[in-house]
């Protein structure tokens, strides 16, 4: 069994790898295991890609094993695609998620609900160490909402409205992962992941 590297020091995310790859014949392993916790990637790139494919290198380059890695955020149409790339970093170092997702309900307050249209983006990359890389994309689409509501998920998931009026951090763990923008980039992934990953074990 081929062992990937998750490659992010985010434990929200970490939870959310951990079953989305659940089904997938892969040993998942995260960046402290490989002593590799310290790892800062700096995430230099213009576009969601980009970042992905930086951060899936460089853990490949550092572990020397296959690395999967994504970049996300949340696109506001009414603020011409923010906090998009910046989206961990929208409210300056050192930030929680209330601070970010408070800030942006700061910047839309005075928005009307028809221009509240947003969604979360998600690029999926894999790195090899030898150098070779794919990417994948997944998007989710909804609104911001005028206060936070749910306990679930992490980030922007209190202020992010579906379609049906839940937010997104009231779904239980199980439904988010099957309509998440993470969750969708992994299953449009997950053919070229397979391919990639036994093509490896078969060299071993």
């Amino acid at each position: 069994m081929i062992t990937l590297l998750v490659g992010t020091q985010n434990p929200g995310k970490q939870r959310e790898y951990r079953d989305l790859l659940a089904a997938l014949p892969v040993q998942w392993v995260g960046p402290s295991e490989l002593g590799l916790a310290a790892l800062d990637v700096i995430e230099d790139g213009q576009s969601f890609e980009e970042n992905a494919r930086l951060k899936a290198q460089a853990y490949a380059h550092a572990a020397g094993i296959p690395a999967l890695a994504d970049d996300s955020g949340l696109v506001v149409d009414a603020l011409n695609g923010a906090p998009g790339i910046f989206s961990a970093r929208y409210a300056g170092p050192g930030a929680s998620d209330a601070d970010r997702y408070q800030k942006l309900l700061w910047e839309m307050r005075d928005v009307a609900d028809d221009r509240r249209t947003a969604r979360f983006m998600c690029v999926v990359a894999l790195a090899l160490p030898d150098g070779r890389w794919y990417t994948a994309e997944g998007a989710l689409e909804g609104t911001i909402g005028y206060a936070p509501k749910g306990d679930e998920g992490f980030g922007y998931d209190p202020v992010f409205v579906l379609p049906d009026g839940r937010h997104l951090a009231e779904l239980p763990p199980a439904e988010k992962h099957a309509i998440s923008h993470r969750g969708r980039a992994l299953k449009a992934f997950e053919p070229v992941l397979l391919r990639v990953l036994s093509g490896l074990e078969r060299d071993l």
